[in-house]
């Protein structure tokens, strides 16, 4: 019988040998993070009920543990990962290997991969599909892969410096601590990209339903179909799941999956423009405000250092533009005033913010993306 294993452990060599194992036993694997809480930990083991877990140790010792109850995968299911729960609890995303080999040939073909002059870095948590979509990729391909245990500035630009690693997946919130230059190429997912990254830093769309980004600075990878329908992004293509853990797919008929994400695909050029998450859009005084462009904007004012931006309730406008800041300096923040002229030099007054709100950080997931409930 097929069964899910559940991987806890750092990511390292061993962690990724237990992957290949797993696989070889024709099971489906389902990586846990690590750093989850035992109270969390139990309670995404008793949704996804896994068959067993492996445990690996900080010194790469191995750990296996029958569990009762365990639900079988179907013959083919190659990954169950649980999605980041910034809009609800968790699901499990199952991928089968058809769809692990199509998202990988079509991402390295995209990048112009040779896996003998080129080297995946793998430093992005592997419970979260960015990071395992590199571990992944780099082993249908053959391409040589480091894998670390998270993001330290040091040993990545150690790994591009000493061992040659020449592509790496990242988040923004983390390429600001590195040198961008020294890789020939990062993949940038996670939150919007700063303004001003440079040409060999590709923006990424998508998520763990699609098996890692299938939209590349706006453009569809190969085999991948993106429409609008109602003004919802649909997204269609080989690499997709098969189903959640529970059985529920959530494709339409002809295998469109509704995404949730509101956005425009240009008829001329198939370029696709995601605008946000239908809940973030702020109406104000009749007007839509879409916050990334104004996050955009707001980057570039040297004062800010991050920034996000959200709708408050108003009594006057049905919703206010809400700027809520990590300063630059904290020591001189910026004023609302200032904030407010920056904006309008670029766009429509009605999206300039009425409230400045600043804050020492940002609440995010463990790839970057802010937790705008979290905000309000």
């Amino acid at each position: 019988m097929h069964q899910l294993i559940a991987l806890i452990g750092p990511a390292g060599p061993t962690w990724v040998d237990e992957l290949r194992r797993a696989w070889d036993d024709g099971d489906a694997v389902l990586p846990v993070d690590p750093r989850l809480p035992h109270p969390a930990r139990r309670q995404l083991l008793e949704v996804m009920a896994p068959g067993a877990v492996v445990e690996v140790g900080p010194d790469a010792s191995v750990e296996r543990q029958a569990v009762d109850g365990g639900r079988r995968v179907e013959p083919g299911d190659a990954l169950v990962v649980a999605t980041s729960g910034t809009t609800g609890a968790p699901k499990g995303v199952v991928l089968a290997h058809e769809a692990v080999a199509a998202s990988a040939r079509a991402t390295s073909g995209r990048l112009g991969i040779d896996r003998h002059r080129h080297r995946w870095l793998a430093c992005l948590p592997l419970s979260h599909i960015g990071g395992l979509s590199v571990v992944t990729r780099a082993l249908t391909t053959e391409t040589p892969l480091d894998v670390h245990p998270g993001f330290d500035p040091a040993a990545v630009m150690s790994a591009a410096r000493e061992s040659g690693a020449t592509h790496v997946s990242l988040v923004a919130t983390a390429m600001s601590r590195i040198d961008p230059a020294i890789f020939e190429c990062i993949v940038l997912g996670g939150a919007a990209p700063p303004p001003d990254r440079p040409a060999h830093v590709i923006a990424t769309y998508g998520m763990t339903e699609t098996g890692s980004g299938v939209v590349y600075d706006g453009y569809p990878l190969d085999g991948v179909d993106v429409r609008a329908v109602d003004g919802e992004l649909q997204l269609r293509g080989p690499m997709l799941l098969r189903a959640y853990r529970d059985g529920n797919d959530p494709r339409t008929g002809d295998g469109w999956l509704p995404t949730g994400d509101l956005g425009v695909v240009d008829a001329a050029t198939g370029r696709v423009t995601v605008l946000g998450r239908a809940g973030d859009l702020i109406i104000t005084g009749g007007e839509n405000v879409w916050p990334t462009p104004v996050e955009q904007v707001l980057l570039a004012h040297p004062e800010v250092a991050e920034v996000a931006v959200i709708g408050r309730p108003d009594p006057e406008w049905g919703q206010r533009v809400v700027a809520v800041v990590v300063p630059t300096d904290a020591g001189s923040p910026p004023t609302l005033d200032d904030l407010r002229r920056h904006v309008k030099e670029q766009l429509p007054a009605f999206a300039a913010p009425r409230e400045l709100e600043l804050v020492a950080s940002l609440p995010r997931t463990a790839l970057g993306k802010v937790v705008r409930v979290e905000l309000h």
